[in-house]
């Protein structure tokens, strides 16, 4: 099965290429392991091994001060499960709505440096994750 983390180069320049005008809302759903595995940056690891899930609170402690300041704000974080309509075999642990004003600024805000300090906690904490740039319909 192939795990999606990050955003490839492809899939990067296809969202600049949208064309969204005005905020953009990122539809994040998230798959935690078991128990974070913080083998790549073992200098952050906690004393005492915690969940995925607990990896996952310190990534999105340190990002909402940031992401507040660059503009954007956290709408939803909410537990998952198994799907209403969908897969039965296909369960997401979490799913977050994060609202930015723009695509240029979640582009400043995802390349700062301060927010990119805590993205090994994420790497530590997610079995596999999507993540689906939304724009508002104008019916």
């Amino acid at each position: 099965m192939i795990k999606y983390l990050e955003p490839t180069a492809e899939s990067g320049r296809d969202f600049m290429m949208r064309g969204i005008e005005g905020k953009v809302v990122m539809l994040n759903l998230l798959r935690f392991r078991a128990m974070a595995d913080y083998s790549a940056t073992p200098e952050l690891a906690p004393e005492e091994p915690i969940t995925g899930e607990a990896a996952y609170r310190i990534y999105v402690d340190h990002t909402r001060p940031l992401l507040q300041q660059s503009g954007g704000d956290l709408l939803f974080l909410g537990r998952g499960g198994g799907f209403l309509i969908g897969p039965a075999d296909e369960h997401w642990d979490a799913a977050i709505l994060v609202e930015q004003s723009s695509v240029t600024t979640f582009i400043a805000f995802a390349s700062n440096n301060d927010y990119l300090s805590g993205m090994h906690h994420r790497t530590a904490a997610l079995e596999d994750s999507r993540l689906l740039p939304l724009e508002e319909f104008d019916w």
